[in-house]
């Protein structure tokens, strides 16, 4: 397991669009591993492959209710709204506020290829829509009312 370089914003990767992955391999299992080491080294919440470098519809959730590893993850279904301050570690120093769904439903594979579905709240949706946002190239900056740097 290793630690991997996070791309910051600018560099074009970010808006890319992700392709699904399709073997679900010991290359696969690497690169959730080294995502878990990197998004737990940085102290943050989520981590997408386009953020490190891969555009693989890959993406990890750290929070303290659980960890998270979504392949090929498809948002099912939206509930409600929610406004929130969002980061990200591709962004340093910024944040915002974007208003996101209150609940999602999230589709997805893990590790193995076994399909899964999770009914996400609060955060954990926001944190959801925030890494698969990634995976089509967007940034959290893009739906934001309201950026600032940080002091």
């Amino acid at each position: 397991m290793a630690i991997r370089n996070i791309v910051q914003e600018g560099d074009p990767l970010l808006r890319k669009i992700s392709k699904p992955v399709e073997a679900f391999d010991d290359r696969l299992a690497t690169l959730l591993d080294d995502m878990k080491d990197t998004v737990k080294k940085a102290k943050g919440a989520g981590l997408a492959g386009p953020q490190v470098g891969v555009l693989k519809r890959v993406c990890v959730i750290d929070l303290p209710e659980g960890y998270y590893e979504f392949v090929n993850p498809v948002i099912l279904s939206e509930k409600g709204k929610q406004k929130g301050q969002e980061g990200c570690l591709s962004v340093r120093g910024k944040f915002g506020y974007v208003v996101r769904p209150k609940q999602v439903t999230v589709e997805y594979y893990n590790r193995l290829g076994e399909k899964q579905t999770v009914v996400a709240e609060g955060f954990f949706a926001r944190a959801c829509c925030h890494e698969i946002d990634h995976l089509d190239g967007v940034l959290y900056v893009d739906k934001a009312s309201e950026v600032w740097f940080d002091k």
